[in-house]
């Protein structure tokens, strides 16, 4: 590393401050500058360059070896098209060929056998060993000489008008596989050169001769484009349809993609195979053929593995490296949660008596901190619930300890362990803030009423957590048709309802969905509604619940039913015209209804002596 990037970074950080970060946010920033962003780059880079040097070479170099391979192949073309015109050496086969086909049946015979004698020791062992076989029709007959038995083509059965009546003008012409139905035995791929022959002393037709070529002479000038096996390479006509394939099976078939190929010279890539392939085009020099070629990516590739194992050893070497720094800086955050989860168990036993030490500024910090005031609190206010106003304090003493749940507090924790072990670093912090912002709203227990506003904030930051927890299974909506900052409300008077609908609703049902609704009703009242899609409440327990809500709330509280301590608070707070109605169905869920007076700013001091701002 040079001295002006060390002094860079340097720099960086001291503008960054990254000691003042968030404990998250230093994970974050430390795996991404060690690991994540310059391996990936490196690798990326290396590995794409290096493919796409290799593929602009193969591409640059197989077009040329095609045009080479073309050259050879129409050299050989030409050679086989001056295989016909050996006939006009034998002045014996000339006579025959002019006679006509009307002769006593001992001199047909003495005429076939002369020219397929001829047509053996001039084509089959004349040394051109890519020769199947030669046939000559001449005036209604067909003399024949071939390596090995063959089907397919006589007098009755050719598919061609073959005889005096056809008219090459001179040229040859070539019969592709799939347009006869020659065959040989073994099936070996040819082409049949047709030849018109004519008597230039009479300026007549002789007849026609076909000359059978097995295509080893096209594999052989191809040899050299496929020496490792690992590409494909096939001639077509117009048409599309399969002249000559590295692969027997495909010769005569139509190329089905071959409307999809540019028709010039050249190399290009495509991406519709499973793997990518670089395919090159060369079209014969007189010929309406095309000769293609076809490698995968893969294969040209191969040799950039060095390449890649080195940088994959690379960017192991650094994912060890930062994941032991990962594994050190959240063990840094898990194990203060842990000691706060040991500690929640204790005050889940009723003992209060405890303190967490953790003197930091970050999340677990503030925590931490929040946690020991809140166990202050809970003292100070159990004493002040024994000593002033006993039954009064004693139910917003369990409206508290409700809002506080340290099984909440427990099962939130454990969340936000696994979180940090699986360094899902933004629900950590999500579930860290809202925590955090939870606590400090519980702890300040000033005055008896908020904004709505506020507790609704409040209970969307616990359904936000449980969501966290629950993923799928918990949807909610929060509907505020009032100016929820004008009107106040107790503290902690929707968690219980709450809790209610989801302990009871994920005991039935795979989701639970609540619905939160504020509305005005008149110029005096405020309803809070709370909905769930819950299992309901069976008509007699329905029936019981509402007849201890309407009895004296006082004298039935019951730690048993939150709905019934929320009442019994808003009744002495408001009087006995307020509190709460339920109502439900079973099997169809629970609507709770909380009705409190429209109390303003101003009117707060009448009812608590001031305004808690929390």
């Amino acid at each position: 590393m040079t001295l002006q990037r060390k002094m860079l970074i340097n720099m960086i950080f001291k503008r960054l401050k990254v000691r003042n970060y968030k404990l998250m946010t230093k994970l974050m920033i430390t795996y991404l500058l060690l690991t994540v962003i310059p391996i990936s780059l490196l690798g990326y880079i290396a590995y794409s360059q290096y493919t796409k040097s290799i593929e602009e070479q193969v591409g640059e170099y197989i077009p040329k070896l095609l045009e080479q391979a073309n050259e050879n192949i129409n050299n050989q073309l030409i050679e086989l098209k001056q295989l016909p015109d050996s006939i006009y050496n034998s002045s014996q086969v000339i006579e025959v060929l002019r006679k006509d086909s009307f002769q006593s049946k001992s001199i047909l015979l003495k005429d076939e056998f002369l020219v397929n004698s001829y047509l053996s020791r001039t084509y089959i062992n004349g040394g051109n060993t890519d020769l199947l076989g030669v046939f000559l029709l001449s005036k209604n007959r067909i003399f024949t000489s071939t390596k090995t038995t063959f089907t397919g083509f006589d007098l009755q059965t050719a598919p061609l008008p073959y005889g005096q009546d056809i008219d090459l003008q001179g040229k040859e012409e070539i019969i592709l596989p799939y347009q006869t139905n020659l065959s040989f035995k073994g099936n070996p791929p040819f082409i049949l050169l047709m030849k018109q022959l004519r008597d230039y002393e009479n300026q007549e037709n002789l007849g026609t001769i076909f000359i059978a070529v097995e295509l080893t002479f096209i594999e052989k000038a191809l040899k050299s484009l496929d020496q490792d096996h690992k590409s494909n390479i096939w001639i077509t006509d117009l048409s599309g349809q399969i002249i000559f394939h590295t692969d027997p099976h495909f010769i005569g078939e139509l190329d089905e993609e071959f409307v999809d190929y540019p028709k010039i010279n050249g190399s290009f890539r495509t991406t519709e195979h499973e793997d990518n392939q670089l395919i090159s085009v060369d079209k014969f020099q007189g010929n309406d053929w095309y000769l293609f070629h076809t490698i995968a990516i893969s294969d040209l590739t191969k040799e950039t593995d060095v390449v890649r194992n080195g940088t994959i050893i690379v960017f192991i070497a650094f994912v060890i490296l930062s994941t032991i720094i990962s594994i050190i800086l959240a063990w840094n955050v898990s194990n203060p949660l842990n000691k706060l989860t040991k500690l929640m168990k204790q005050v889940e036993k009723g003992n209060f008596n405890v303190d967490l030490p953790i003197d930091t500024q970050d999340e677990v910090g503030i925590l931490a901190n929040s946690f020991n005031s809140m166990i202050q609190e809970i003292n100070q206010l159990i004493k002040k619930n024994y000593q002033i106003e006993l039954r009064q304090k004693d139910a917003e003493l369990y409206a508290l300890q409700s809002q506080i749940n340290p099984h909440f507090m427990y099962n939130t924790l454990e969340t936000i362990g696994y979180a940090v072990e699986e360094e899902e670093t933004e629900a950590v912090v999500k579930m860290v803030s809202l925590l955090g912002r939870m606590l400090r709203y519980s702890l300040n227990n000033k005055e008896k009423l908020v904004p709505i506003s506020l507790e609704v904030r409040h209970m969307n930051d616990y359904l936000t957590i449980q969501k966290f927890r629950f993923e799928d299974r918990i949807d909610f909506t929060i509907n505020e048709e009032v100016d929820t900052n004008r009107f106040f409300t107790p503290k902690f008077i929707l968690q219980p309802i709450i809790e209610n609908a989801i302990k009871y609703g994920l005991e039935q049902h795979h989701t639970s969905v609540i619905e939160i609704v504020i509305t005005k009703t008149g110029e005096d009242e405020i309803l809070l509604k709370v909905k769930d899609n819950g299992p309901g409440i069976e008509e007699k327990i329905l029936a019981k619940l509402n007849e201890s809500l309407r009895s004296n709330p006082m004298a039935r509280r019951d730690s048993k039913f939150g709905l019934i301590n929320v009442h019994a608070r808003i009744a002495m707070i408001f009087g006995e015209t307020y509190g709460l109605q339920v109502k439900s169905e079973f099997n169809k869920g629970t609507e709770v209804i909380v009705k409190i007076p429209a109390i303003t700013r101003e009117e707060v001091s009448d009812v608590s002596g001031g305004v808690d701002h929390a």
